[in-house]
């Protein structure tokens, strides 16, 4: 049995086809010195990552869109970061942060693809190869912060300052940890934290952004989804690329921690409310280990929870950790 080759082995062919132009499977087998049937298990190896590769006699193979690699010289390091790397293929992004040693933080790690990506309450995130964003941004604080919980709202502010900086407008925050276009969710954000020697707080930051991911790529994603690239051209605005995606969001959000360190939340408080998807609209609430919850959104509170008046007219406040949060009742 021929052995699969490793991930970096394979890297010439992906390189190969990332043009998106049609090959010839006799070019691409001479190219790599390999038989076509060898050729046809290297595609079939590739395609796993979760690249969308079309193939048609006569004209050979391609993807179905180009494809721009990370590169870290590109994406740059804004301060206070320490460390930048960019990986191929990793189980998650902060599973590697989570092992990473703590006193190399700030650091950031950037992957072409996850094979075990996960959201928030243990779902999986769809990571094909190349298509979106995968980041991870591991952050120690000298001390616990006292509003840890408004953590993942900064973030989101922050992701969206990015992404109006690359033209991107529209995009608006559903509590707590979605990025939303309208009715279609473009990113996530997922924070583990942990307590740390000597009273000091660890925080891995993942943030998942679909940037050019196929309907092909995608077929398995179970709640409507959209793309920068694709609310880029919608907009009529030219397309940002990954890289330049990439070292946007890394800088906003490195500005962001240094800010939610020094002044807790009070400085993204203000665009919170502004790009807050649910504000004063019928929302439905599941988990907490009761029934459903059916009421209005009524913003957050200091603390970052979630505010909901119910029909009887009761505020109710819920926390993350406890709940998902549904627009309008179903």
């Amino acid at each position: 049995m021929t052995r699969a080759l490793d991930d970096e082995a394979l890297l010439p062919l992906v390189d190969a086809l990332a043009g998106g132009d049609w090959l010839s499977g006799e070019a691409l087998a001479q190219a790599a010195g390999v038989s076509r049937a060898a050729l046809a298990k290297r595609i079939s190896q590739i395609e796993a990552w979760g690249l969308d590769i079309e193939a048609r006699p006569g004209l050979g193979y391609r993807l179905s869109a180009p494809l721009e690699r990370l590169d870290a010289a590109r994406i740059g390091t804004p301060p206070p970061l320490r460390k930048l790397a960019v990986a191929l293929r990793v189980d998650s992004t902060n599973q590697r942060l989570i092992e990473a040693p703590s006193a190399d933080d700030p650091q950031a790690l950037f992957a072409e693809a996850q094979t075990a990506g996960r959201g928030r309450r243990g779902r999986d995130w769809r990571s094909p190869f190349g298509a979106n964003l995968y980041l991870s941004l591991a952050w120690s604080f000298a001390g616990w912060p006292p509003k840890l919980g408004c953590l993942p709202l900064a973030v989101g502010v922050a992701a969206t300052r990015a992404l109006s900086a690359a033209g991107l407008d529209g995009v608006q925050l559903k509590w707590p940890n979605d990025l939303r276009i309208g009715n279609a969710k473009l990113g996530g954000i997922l924070i583990e934290s942990r307590s740390e020697i000597g009273g000091a707080c660890r925080v891995v930051i993942g943030l998942g952004l679909n940037v050019a991911m196929t309907a092909a790529q995608a077929a398995d994603v179970g709640q409507p989804w959209v793309s920068v690239h694709a609310a880029q051209d919608a907009a009529g605005r030219p397309r940002t690329t990954r890289n330049v995606l990439a070292a946007r969001l890394l800088a906003a959000l490195s500005t962001a921690l240094t800010d939610f360190e020094a002044n807790g939340f009070a400085h993204f408080l203000d665009d919170w409310n502004r790009l807050d998807i649910a504000a004063n609209q019928p929302v439905r609430i599941l988990g907490a280990g009761a029934a459903e919850i059916d009421g209005i959104a009524r913003g957050i509170d200091a603390d970052g929870a979630l505010i909901v008046e119910t029909p009887d007219g009761r505020r109710q406040h819920l926390h993350a950790g406890e709940v998902s949060l549904r627009l309008g009742p179903t």
